[in-house]
């Protein structure tokens, strides 16, 4: 990079600069530019509808934007939640409970005594693996009993004890 010098201020710059960055000036002949003329020229400012004026404001600040929906958002749910509540609290009956057996489809809804749990037969033989059970209905045909298994026990003679010597 080649340094120059501005003819205006007397400070070194870029050679290649076309204006000065500390006056604004030309550098070759120290006159004095409006640099805002320029910038309009330019970047010309685009005219904006109201809706793209709000988006750009939006644009700008979306961490604000998201903070407020979340807020909002949050405010909305509560209020559902309190009217769900507050509705939820009116709604509520101060008459005794109605048992089940009296809304329930049976054949004897007016009896309401409780009902005993039928008597389970379990075959068992030590071992739980293999422990069944069985709900016996009405003309059901019960299960054949399984078949000890056959136990053969051969006695072997005792092997005699040798008798002391004297």
């Amino acid at each position: 990079m080649s340094e120059g010098v501005c003819a205006a201020c007397r400070r070194s710059i870029d050679a290649a600069a076309r204006l000065c960055p500390y006056c604004g000036a030309n550098p070759a002949t120290g006159e004095r530019i409006d640099t805002q003329a320029i910038l309009q020229e330019v970047f010309s400012p685009r005219e904006m509808s109201t809706s793209e004026s709000v988006l750009e404001y939006a644009r700008q600040r979306q961490g604000v934007v998201i903070t407020v929906s979340i807020v909002v958002a949050f405010l909305v749910l509560a209020g559902i939640h309190q009217f769900a509540t507050m509705r939820n609290a009116n709604a509520v009956t101060h008459t005794p409970a109605v048992p089940l057996t009296e809304i329930a489809d049976s054949p004897d809804r007016l009896v309401s005594r409780p009902v005993p749990i039928p008597d389970l037969d379990f075959q068992y033989d030590g071992r739980p693996q293999v422990m069944r059970t069985y709900i016996a209905e009405k003309g059901a045909v019960a299960p054949q009993p399984a078949l000890p298994a056959p136990q053969t026990h051969t006695a072997a003679p005792a092997p005699a004890a040798p008798s002391p010597s004297r």
